[in-house]
């Protein structure tokens, strides 16, 4: 194991990040407060005294040998050396079956009322929106749906499974796909209109998402415990894996990369992990990777898309609310969709619930921290509030 002759909080959030541990139960395990925690967050360089060493020191020691390997094979390639490798740590790429969820929202404003009228009603989700579900027909994927929210929002919600020979591969079709499925959401949202009796007219181009998410469940695969946690790093922040410099043209961006990334236990430094013991999580800016157990306490993957469904819907009518401030307007939302509604959403999202599991807390606090919504949620309830007290 590499020895930590200083750390820093780059280090102490690498071991957080093997531990798969949330702010407050790596906090707990070392006894320390989480308001530490985030300040290694904020500031990844700061120094720890003495007596923090030690104790990030002695926490290490207690960590499972697994768990050490994988902060060895990280911290070994943060600091662009290299460390010893072993029959478990020299995983490389290999077939595998993943279904990717899309998830694309759009901010359609009161235009929404005939779509949210004509569609099936839905269960609440973690935020309590209320939402209806009408059918969609995409070319590809095996399931597609749009989810009609009471406060004017769409989100399109695509299932497509694969079965890939490398994560390379699904790097390509992610970035190649998603120069296209917005354009096809707006065409379809044009057409839902024009079916559902709106008598206004809607160019397609005006009903455009402003981007995509995924989120992918891995079934079936061949790799243990260190392979398994860089497949899920990979699939959770698949930039890594192309050269992107010309959007129209994505390519690899070499042979051998991904076996660097395999060999080396590649793990992006701001990812954030999730588990319960029996299944294993990845979260990032731009997505979610998630390997499920058979086990009845394990978290379901419907769990993490109704959870995605309300914060991209959310993250959707916040940014419309923040662009009317940003062009120099007012922003006018209807009384139950004010600063109140941003407010209650807030704190169902944020607030931990009596039947919650504590997998179920991990899996919401890393896909809320990784996505930055509580913060904009905040920003726009204020902006409301100040045009609309």
């Amino acid at each position: 194991m590499i020895a930590v002759d200083r750390w820093t909080g780059e280090e102490a959030l690498l071991l957080r990040s093997v531990m798969r541990a949330s702010v407050r139960e790596f906090a707990g395990r070392l006894g320390i407060s989480p308001r530490t925690v985030s300040n290694w967050q904020r500031n990844k360089t700061s120094i720890c005294r003495p007596q923090m060493a030690q104790i990030l020191d002695t926490a290490l020691l207690q960590c499972t040998p697994a768990e050490q390997e994988a902060f060895s094979l990280r911290l070994a390639a943060l600091r662009g050396t290299s460390a010893p490798l072993t029959a478990e740590s020299a995983a490389l790429p290999a077939p595998c079956t993943v279904v990717s969820h899309k998830f694309l929202p759009v901010y359609l404003g009161e235009c929404s009322a005939p779509l949210y009228a004509a569609g099936s009603p839905g269960e609440p989700g973690p935020g309590g929106l209320e939402r209806r579900v009408l059918p969609a027909d995409h070319h590809s994927a095996q399931s597609s749906t749009v989810h009609m929210y009471a406060c004017g929002v769409a989100v399109v919600h695509l299932e497509e499974h694969h079965r890939l020979e490398t994560l390379t591969e699904l790097a390509l079709w992610r970035y190649r796909t998603y120069l296209k499925e917005p354009g096809w959401v707006g065409e379809w949202m044009a057409h839902l209109l024009a079916r559902h009796g709106d008598d206004k007219d809607h160019p397609a181009q005006s009903l455009v998402p402003q981007y995509v998410l995924s989120a992918y469940e891995l079934r079936t695969h061949s790799w243990s415990s260190a392979g398994l946690d860089t497949a899920l790093q990979l699939l959770a922040t698949p930039s890594v894996l192309v050269n992107r410099q010309n959007p129209a043209d994505v390519v690899p961006l070499g042979p051998g990369v991904e076996e660097i990334k395999f060999r080396d236990g590649w793990a992006h430094p701001e990812a954030v992990t999730f588990d319960g013991g029996v299944s294993r999580g990845v979260v990032g800016w731009s997505g979610v990777a998630y390997h499920p157990q058979s086990d009845e306490r394990a978290l379901t993957m419907s769990q993490i898309v109704a959870l995605e469904l309300d914060v991209q819907a959310l993250w959707a009518l916040s940014s419309h609310v923040l662009h009317v401030v940003e062009d120099g307007q007012d922003p006018v939302m209807p009384r139950a969709y004010g600063w109140r509604f941003l407010r209650s959403a807030y704190f169902r999202l944020t607030t931990a619930r009596p039947t919650e599991t504590a997998q179920h807390r991990v899996m919401r606090e890393a896909i809320l921290a990784t996505s930055e919504l509580p913060d904009r949620l905040r920003a726009a309830q204020d902006a409301l509030r100040d045009s609309n007290p």
